[in-house]
């Protein structure tokens, strides 16, 4: 039997899948505050040697390049290259590069920005092993990914995250972690417009917590102020960004100010997928293939647009034990199966 453990590497979150002779067989989310230090990535790889510890090969894409903690990619690529390969040191280890495929961790040091940020295409890779045609749109915590899949092939106009921002096939719009000031500038309380509050009130987090919609495990960061994830404290967030107290009004008049915001949020998503489905070639019966901690809303948004949808675990052979979270950690479920 041939164990393989995946991670995607990100700025918030370590995401880690365990592939078994080519079945998906564990996966797991662990917060990994990278802007702090690569010291967060050590403690979240200890959190995770449950798993690890039992893999004969490691892969590894990453996004975390891009935090903080860096003065550049070039020297986040390296820097996470170069703590993975210590943290696996006991067992082979490949790293996804981009257009490239999978390859060594020499190689990829010589090629460091097909490494930053392509974990996108090893989900559109290995998608387009089991489905010829297909839009992939993974809604994480922090972005939205849209990437075409056409004739078994990715095949996304931008590489970059700075080319495909451009193409919008990145939204930097995610379930949780989206200040709610940077979705939405007016919205209405009481059935009047009004100017939001810009100041880091509340999250899209809490938004979904007001609304009852996300699920409970996903939302893995600290709040914004500090304070709890019951819904009366997100709504007393969420009540900031329009300059009151929650008390001020019920709580059916705040849900509906809440749905209002989701509902942008996803509109503008929506117009994004729409953007990319007229400058692709993909046949109008092309599926959506949901992924991410958002998923439950892209397959909402999948049927809005009368279109087929699939889930990412449908296409990764997940047990399913972690079907959940197969579709939610695609990018690492994708580098263990590749690899």
């Amino acid at each position: 039997m041939s164990i393989t453990a995946g991670y995607d590497v990100g700025g918030a979150h370590l995401k880690v899948a365990l592939a078994e002779d080519g079945r998906t067989v564990a996966v797991r989310q662990i917060p990994c505050p990278l802007w702090q230090g690569l010291a967060a990535l050590d403690e979240a790889f200890a959190t995770a040697r449950d798993l690890t510890d039992r893999a004969q090969h490691h892969a590894v894409t990453m996004t975390g390049e891009l935090c903080e903690a860096f003065p550049d990619r070039v020297t986040g690529v390296a820097a996470i290259l170069d703590r993975m390969a210590q943290l696996t040191a006991q067992a082979p280890l490949r790293i996804w590069i981009g257009q490239r495929g999978m390859g060594s961790a020499e190689q990829a040091r010589a090629h460091p920005l097909d490494v930053a940020s392509t974990n996108f295409l090893a989900s559109a890779a290995l998608a387009g092993r089991q489905v010829e045609n297909a839009l992939i749109v993974d809604m994480g915590s922090t972005t939205t990914d849209i990437i075409p899949v056409v004739d078994g092939i990715p095949v996304p106009r931008g590489l970059s995250d700075g080319e495909r921002l451009r193409s919008g096939e990145l939204v930097y719009s995610g379930t949780t972690r989206t200040d709610v000031s940077c979705v939405a500038k007016r919205a209405q309380l009481d059935g009047i417009t009004q100017r939001l509050a810009a100041g880091s009130f509340a999250n899209m987090a809490d938004v979904r917590r007001v609304l009852g919609s996300l699920p409970d495990d996903v939302d893995q960061h600290p709040t914004l102020d500090g304070r709890g994830k019951s819904q009366t404290e997100s709504l007393e967030r969420f009540a900031r960004c329009f300059g009151r107290d929650a008390a001020e009004f019920c709580a059916d008049i705040w849900r509906l100010s809440a749905a209002e915001i989701a509902a942008q949020q996803m509109d503008d998503i929506a117009d994004a997928i729409q953007h990319v489905l007229a400058t692709s070639k993909l046949p109008a019966a092309a599926p959506i293939i949901a992924a991410g901690v958002g998923a439950f809303e892209i397959a909402a948004l999948a049927q809005r647009l009368n279109r087929q949808h699939l889930s990412f675990a449908d296409i990764a052979n997940a047990d399913e034990s972690c079907r959940d979270w197969a579709t939610r950690c695609a990018p690492a479920v994708a580098v263990a199966l590749l690899a």
